[in-house]
């Protein structure tokens, strides 16, 4: 069977040639006589490859010496608790809700202190991103958190909000090595992989050195620290061992493709082919203001349920899988992340215009 065009939101669709080279590398890896599968996380061949794909990872995203690499497992779900339990000094956290996962990450921090919304668009279903050049930003917040590109409703921070001098966290999993980013204005970034980076399993946390500490909430899991990650290169226990591989190959193939700025051109020109389309379609609208649009999930609607189902059917017979949106938004939605090349836009287009001429 020849490979179908995967839309899919995460776990999605990964670059074919590390795929291949990973299937090369199954039964023997580079001579070890075993697959990286196999190996004790603690050889010398598999720490190579643990420090080449975090020293590929520094390199992409300029990642200062002052901050700490950390591959973990849990999702970006189970950061959700992290957060709070490393850096809830004052017990106080203003957050930003854009969507499901900031929600889901606001509900968690309730848990360990006095959470604050500081701005939401739950208004308007997520639709938009909330004008954040003026919050309301008390003095004693420990940090303000944000999902920075929400994959269910197709929105992205085109500037991040102003916190006033205080920590700005973010989840980046949909986003995360899509354009270039300046690390420094982070306290702390980190996504999981699954969607535009490597298989499920795998989060990265890229936190500056200063809020690495023992000074965390009593109570937190000795595996939940972040210090004792850090001390540890996440090597603490077994790490999810295949997927930082596969990160790493994948880290190779981006540096191969020009670095992140060569992959913000490439995703913008992909995204244009498929906005373009929808704004001047009469059958298929998005959904989301303008301004606000991500490059990595762009979800549209017919209007008619009946017929995003028939669109949607029609669109798997063809080949373009995993176009369903989520069941929180209904519509479609297609994730065009770094590793769908823009012939699968083009194509899903010219379907797309079919489609419409058909169901006139």
């Amino acid at each position: 069977m020849s490979r179908v065009y995967n839309f899919s939101a995460g776990p999605a669709v990964l670059p074919e040639e590390v795929l291949k080279e990973a299937a090369d590398e199954m039964l023997d890896y580079k001579g070890s006589g075993m697959s990286v599968m196999e190996m004790s996380h603690r050889s010398k061949v598999y720490d190579e490859i643990i420090k080449d794909a975090e020293k590929d990872l520094r390199d992409l995203m300029n990642i200062p010496d002052n901050y700490k690499v950390l591959f973990l497992q849990g999702g970006a779900s189970q950061q959700f608790a992290a957060v709070p339990m490393n850096l809830m000094k004052n017990k106080k956290a203003g957050y930003i809700i854009t969507g499901q996962w900031a929600k889901k990450a606001f509900q968690e921090a309730k848990l360990y202190g006095e959470t604050v919304e500081l701005a939401s668009s739950a208004d308007q279903t997520f639709s938009y991103i909330p004008d954040c050049s003026s919050l309301d930003i008390a003095d004693d917040l420990d940090y303000v958190y944000i999902c920075e590109n929400n994959t269910i409703y197709g929105t992205k921070y085109q500037t991040l909000p102003d916190t006033k001098g205080k920590l700005l966290v973010s989840d980046v999993s949909s986003c995360f090595l899509s354009e270039p980013v300046d690390v420094t204005k982070y306290g702390v970034i980190y996504g999981g992989v699954q969607k535009n980076i490597g298989p499920a399993g795998v989060v990265i946390v890229i936190v500056r050195e200063d809020l690495i500490s023992d000074d965390v909430l009593p109570g937190t899991p000795t595996m939940l620290k972040w210090k004792t990650q850090a001390d540890n290169d996440s090597l603490y226990n077994t790490p999810p061992c295949y997927g930082i591989y596969i990160c790493g190959k994948v880290f190779k193939w981006l540096k191969k493709m020009g670095g992140l700025d060569a992959m913000k051109k490439h995703n913008e020109e992909k995204a244009k082919i498929l906005y373009d389309y929808l704004d001047e379609s009469s059958l298929f609208k998005g959904t989301v203001r303008k301004e606000d649009r991500s490059l990595m999930n762009v979800p549209f609607v017919t209007g008619n349920e009946e017929l995003d189902a028939k669109f949607v059917k029609e669109a798997t017979a063809a080949g373009f899988v995993n176009l369903k949106g989520h069941r929180t938004v209904g519509g479609m939605r297609a994730s065009i992340y770094n590793a769908m090349p823009k012939e699968g836009v083009e194509k899903l287009v010219e379907f797309m215009k079919k489609f419409e001429e058909e169901n006139k």
